[in-house]
């Protein structure tokens, strides 16, 4: 029989953390004894549980023991400190590697709990033993040589809680359904929103082209103007037609102010990367004088860092698209290191990219018109991020509404 003892401590009753560990290791197929409980009383109260937990299968008992571990659960080892072992080649680990998530996470070495600053999901954790300094991986960053934590000893990872109390982002739960009350949604999305920057926060919006298709393009370039967009992650597909939006005020040829499809209007968006290309950049075009209005136009006035990361669909691209995905990451990686709060618009690849680079302490917001797109990012493991079903159209101008509400 293989045992191992467990803590759970924090909010474990309402965040419902103790009850979905005894239904894990049940369904999993193993068994636990409950050595010791103590519950909070009172709203700021924090629980404890030991649990034993058993199983006569070794394959069943390390799968039970490694899901318990993203639920936060800290194995007794009387201060066991983690082993490392040395990765034998660049891009590869040892078969044993701990595989992180995206919550708070902190490992023991040397007498003392490294908090990992950068986590994310499906890394690494690479240890620098000389400097006693713990960083997150991605797999193709990882060197020859660098000491790769294995196992699961000595790491102690801390899950987002739900205590009695409430907090202004904890309005609904990440369940997604079009039935919710869409305006009193975005009305605590604005008011968060507000409460990030009133406190010196960034916020990041990942932006699809429906953005601009839907006619918001000058609401999204407001919201930058005004100081609520510090930074935004898209494709090649939102840059250019809010380009040739600015340039000729159509959106895949559709006149944006009366919805008719323009004669050989196809070729705008083609005409405007062109035009791009011959100034040599976004920027560029701002400084000439070319590109006078839009998204990006406001991105370059205001000093908003903007990330274009490509796909094998794009036409032309704009020459700030980075078409290499693995550098568009990393660039994507670098820019939310220091972002408070994630808007994610009508883009699923670039909201499931996003999410699984942030860790779970940032607030996310995902809207899409498709339930299935808005529910991927759960499925992906971003369980903080709070799904709003509505069209974009009908998001953004309630959104820049609401916010002008609270200015005012």
């Amino acid at each position: 029989m293989y045992t191992q003892r467990i803590l759970l401590h924090g909010h474990i009753i309402d965040s419902l953390t103790l009850p979905k560990t005894m239904d894990t290791i049940i369904d999993q197929g193993g068994d636990y004894e409950i050595e010791e409980l103590q519950v909070g009383k009172l709203k700021t109260d924090k629980s404890t549980a030991k649990l034993i937990v058993k199983s006569d299968d070794e394959e069943i008992f390390n799968r039970i023991l490694d899901i318990l571990t993203d639920y936060g659960a800290e194995l007794i080892e009387e201060n066991e400190e983690v082993t490392l072992v040395a990765s034998q080649k660049d891009k590869t680990v040892p078969d044993n590697f701990y595989s992180t998530s995206n919550y708070n996470t902190k490992i023991r070495y040397d007498g003392e709990w490294l908090n990992i600053d950068n986590i994310e999901m499906d890394c690494v954790i690479c240890v620098d033993t000389e400097n006693k300094k713990a960083t997150c991986k991605p797999l193709n960053a990882v060197k020859k040589g660098e000491m790769i934590v294995t196992g699961r000893t000595g790491v102690k990872v801390t899950p987002l809680e739900r205590s009695r109390g409430k907090n202004t982002f904890e309005f609904m739960n990440s369940e997604a359904s079009a039935e919710k009350p869409t305006r009193s949604i975005i009305h605590k999305v604005a008011t968060q929103m507000k409460e990030v920057k009133d406190n010196g926060g960034k916020i990041v919006v990942v932006g699809g082209p429906a953005v601009v298709h839907t006619g918001c393009a000058p609401i999204l370039a407001d919201l930058i103007k005004e100081g609520y967009v510090d930074k935004l992650f898209a494709g090649n597909a939102l840059a250019t037609h809010d380009i040739e939006n600015a340039f000729y005020g159509t959106s895949l040829g559709v006149k944006m102010e009366t919805g008719e499809l323009v004669a050989h209007g196809h070729k705008h968006h083609i005409s405007a990367i062109n035009i791009i290309n011959k100034a040599g950049s976004i920027k560029d075009a701002v400084e000439q004088g070319i590109l006078k209005s839009g998204i990006m136009y406001e991105c370059v006035k205001n000093n908003a860092p903007f990330v274009l990361a490509g796909s094998i669909r794009d036409d032309g691209p704009l020459p700030d698209v980075i078409t290499d995905s693995q550098v568009a990451q990393q660039r994507m990686r670098e820019e939310v290191q220091d972002v408070d709060m994630v808007i994610m618009i009508a883009t699923l690849l670039h909201s499931v990219a996003t999410g699984n680079l942030i860790p779970a302490r940032i607030k996310s917001v995902c809207v899409d018109i498709s339930n299935a797109s808005v529910t991927k990012l759960a499925d992906r493991g971003s369980a903080q991020v709070i799904s709003v079903v509505t069209d974009i159209g009908s998001f953004l101008p309630i959104l820049k509404e609401e916010l002008n509400k609270l200015e005012e």
